[in-house]
């Protein structure tokens, strides 16, 4: 039985950006057998009318992940709010394997609050966490999203991501022709969009840095790619380059100090890496094909990048200072591979896939750089830029959705997928945030 412990506070980053229509998530599908768990209302005292359903939040969320089943709140038999109030068999004839209770509490004219929560293993009649969270009302939405990652790792033993954030790009065209792009993060489920960046001209590959706290892209602002960085807390800008050509695919390095790139300055597009506190260049591959689309190994010492130096576009590996000569291939067996991403484990590449040159259709795929076992995990046609959840479970990606670019969702073994359809324009370049604290 784990001891209770009081969080003093939940300290939350936040812009005064503008907000938007958000997205809103569908869940398309799900596992067999989810775990069913009872998710009681919060008992409240204390705040005002329209504060958020912390409930509601923590159900909501354990069922978009596809893994679990919330018991609808008609089909309760009892609303206990603490252990005293629980009795194990009701919810066992109910057939609930997990109980979820607790209380919120205010104090009139006083922001300030407190949530308390006992969650159950109902079969076992154990109480497996509780917890006092504070912070204010405006926070409740992230208490339950807290109160949602301690229990799926309470019940799968995986960290949950239900506290992080995405980025992503909407494009809307005006009926005058004419195109406009943002830059927005919203929470890991499209709620509460906040715009970092306003343009006239393409906005792209949006990056986070290991600690959340700065963006970087890609913007066509003076009519040219150059590469920025952005703090989000204040919205200070840095341009990183502005090197004739190309300047594209920024992408930081685990410790931050690095930004892997894409530059065309001396001819063909190659793969450099400048360092952000000293700005030196450094060239890593030097190729008369086409080297893009970096993205770094988890211990920070190579690059994977896309390359057609054979012919079509292949996914290859080279260790950041080494030889431009020694690169290795890492996939064979697909017209084209594209887009690359290692999971945490190092050893299985997420990438985008078109399997022969008759095949039209590109889709998600996960390959072993071991055994060469590849699982294909999406069955549409026009899937783009993977995103991994900082936990390795989820992998967010850009598709088409009645003629419109929509976010989705897939688990890594395929099984769970959802949609984030957008309330207006093109929404793409999906960027799934670090674990947030």
């Amino acid at each position: 039985m784990k001891p209770y412990r009081l969080l003093i506070a939940i300290i939350i980053l936040a812009t005064n950006a503008h907000v938007h229509a958000q997205l809103s998530i569908q869940i398309t599908q799900g596992v067999d057998n989810p775990i069913p768990i009872a998710v009681v209302p919060f008992q409240t005292a204390g705040i005002g009318f329209g504060a958020e359903d912390v409930a509601r939040v923590v159900a909501n969320d354990l069922e978009q992940v596809g893994e679990f089943r919330a018991l609808e709140r008609e089909n309760l038999l009892s609303m206990p709010s603490e252990q005293s109030e629980v009795f194990f068999r009701d919810w066992q004839v109910m057939a609930q394997d997990y109980l979820l209770v607790g209380k919120v509490t205010g104090t009139p004219g006083n922001q300030l609050v407190q949530v308390q929560y006992e969650f159950f293993d109902v079969n076992r009649e154990l109480l497996l966490a509780g917890e006092i969270l504070s912070g204010n009302v405006s926070q409740l939405r992230d208490i339950g999203h807290e109160i949602s990652n301690i229990i799926y790792e309470q019940v799968t033993g995986i960290r949950g991501a239900f506290t992080t954030q995405i980025l992503y790009v909407v494009a809307e065209q005006a009926p005058s022709g004419s195109a406009s792009f943002r830059l927005e993060k919203a929470d890991y489920d499209g709620s509460r969009p906040q715009v970092l960046l306003r343009s006239q001209e393409p906005i792209m590959s949006p990056n986070w840095s290991p600690d959340a706290r700065e963006v970087a892209y890609v913007s066509f602002e003076t009519d040219l790619p150059r590469i920025y960085t952005q703090n989000i807390a204040t919205g200070q800008r840095r341009q990183i380059t502005n090197y004739p050509g190309i300047n594209s695919s920024p992408v930081y390095s685990p410790d931050g100090n690095m930004l892997a790139m894409v530059l065309s300055k001396d001819g063909s597009p190659d793969i450099f890496v400048q360092d952000l506190r000293s700005n030196e260049l450094i060239r890593v591959t030097d190729h008369p094909a086409i080297d893009t689309e970096p993205s770094w190994t988890p211990d920070g010492r190579s690059i994977v990048f896309m390359s057609d130096r054979t012919g079509q576009p292949q996914i290859y590996q080279i260790e950041v200072g080494a030889s431009s000569f020694d690169v290795e291939r890492l996939t064979y067996d697909c017209f084209q591979c594209a887009k690359a991403r290692f999971l945490p484990d190092g050893n299985n590449l997420v990438h985008v896939r078109r399997e022969t040159r008759q095949s039209p259709t590109y889709q998600i795929a996960i390959i072993n750089i071991e055994t060469l076992r590849v699982i294909t995990l999406t069955n549409t046609s026009l899937d783009e830029s993977p995103s991994l959840a900082p936990n390795g479970s989820m992998i967010m990606y850009a598709t088409k959705y009645q003629g419109r670019g929509v976010l989705d969702a897939v688990s890594i073994d395929g099984l769970v997928k959802f949609r984030l359809p957008s309330a207006e324009g093109d929404v793409r370049e999906p960027a799934w945030s670090p674990f947030l604290n």
